[in-house]
Formats: structure tokens, C-alpha cells, sequence
């Protein structure tokens, strides 16, 4: 075994909800090509992330990386904030 430490999957997205405590969703779209038709078309996956300083707020861009299991569905940690989201 090697000292090495491995890379954590890592991938942006947008905050769409940030109503639980120390909890965000995150949406990740990514584009996939049609098998037979070759269109590109823009998929997407809802992710929850764990924030633990609360410090997100909706349409935020922000960077997570996978880690342990947090809870039944949260396998996800806030790794920064790229970008805040306009107040309007």
C-alpha cells in the first residue's frame, strides 16, 4: 500500500435549495450524446450536498466532492463557492 492520498470526484453545479439545516441541493447538468442520432442533449442530476457552515444560498455555483456516506441520501460535501448568486 502506498501513502498516497486518492483524489475525491469532484463536479460544479447549482444550488436550487438550501431549506435544510446544513444540507443543499445541488443540480449538475452535463450534455450526453443520442446513441443513434449523435444530438447532444443536456441531462441533469439532483444531488445533496453537505454544507456545514450554512453559507450557501440559492443560485449559487459551487464545486462538491464526493466523500463517505452522510446520511440515506447525502454522499456529497461543499468543497468551495465558485460564484455567489445575484441579490435581487
Amino acid at each position: 500500500m502506498s501513502t498516497e492520498e486518492t483524489q475525491a470526484k469532484t463536479v460544479s453545479g447549482t444550488v436550487v435549495s438550501n431549506k435544510m439545516d446544513k444540507t443543499i441541493s445541488v443540480l449538475v447538468e452535463r450534455k450526453v450524446k443520442h446513441p443513434l442520432y449523435g444530438k447532444f442533449m443536456r441531462r441533469s442530476t439532483k444531488m445533496m450536498a453537505h454544507d456545514e457552515a450554512n453559507e450557501c444560498n440559492e443560485g449559487d455555483v459551487v464545486v462538491i466532492e464526493a466523500t463517505r456516506p452522510l446520511s440515506k441520501n447525502k454522499t456529497w460535501r461543499l468543497q468551495k463557492v465558485v460564484s455567489k448568486a445575484q441579490v435581487v
